[in-house]
């Protein structure tokens, strides 16, 4: 199972001493999510902040562009050092392009699907993708509660995906609600609302890994 924090929950005036804090716990990976004010309202990360804060870590770094026109964002996100670029098939009309382009440019693919997103669309992308994420709650901001139908999808996507892909839920996830979602496959989880507000970051992580 990995955890990974998602630094939009982390305290902005630190985001530094956060990433390395995190580094200590036991995280595998930072969640860094990018929104520019058109595909949700808010307006989060760009690929300079990425950039600066790569090389105080060597965790994984998952980048999950909520951004229109995703495809002219690529590029940028994937020098500013991603491993990882998650991108809405709602973002680009060429998605397979898209994902291809990740691809070419020696990252990991993820596909982010939101609440009502059907699991169709990825049957032909399957060639080019690493990790679907599914998305507990709407876009756009932390703190909001998961969405239960979603346990529905990620028991879906289990049955349809090779047993190497990985299977992330984003949004929600707390030690109340994480095994159901383990249980019905998903392996990997972003949380943010549920560390970030915990005094010890590394007990959250780990009493999620337990749970």
């Amino acid at each position: 199972m990995k955890i990974c924090p998602s630094i939009l929950s982390a305290d902005p005036t630190k985001l530094g001493e956060e990433i390395r804090s995190i580094e200590k716990t036991g995280a595998d990976s930072i969640h860094w999510d990018v929104m520019d004010g058109n595909f949700t309202e808010a307006i989060t990360f760009g690929h300079h902040i990425i950039a600066n804060h790569r090389k105080l870590t060597e965790l994984r770094f998952d980048v999950h562009l909520m951004v229109i026109n995703v495809e002219r964002h690529i590029e940028n996100f994937a020098l500013a050092g991603a491993d990882m670029i998650i991108i809405h098939p709602e973002s680009t009309i060429h998605l397979h392009s898209s994902l291809s382009i990740i691809k070419s440019l020696g990252k990991k693919t993820g596909l982010a699907l939101n609440p009502t997103t059907s699991i169709n669309v990825i049957d032909y992308c399957f060639d080019v993708l690493d990790m679907v994420l599914v998305m507990g709650v709407n876009p756009g901001s932390s703190g909001q509660e998961f969405i239960q139908s979603q346990l529905r999808k990620i028991s879906e996507l289990k049955n349809l995906l090779p047993a190497s892909m990985e299977i992330c839920v984003d949004g929600g996830i707390t030690d109340q609600n994480i095994r159901q979602c383990k249980e019905c496959g998903a392996n990997s989880f972003v949380s943010g609302s549920y560390i970030f507000k915990n005094a010890n970051y590394s007990n959250a992580i780990q009493k999620l890994k337990e749970s």
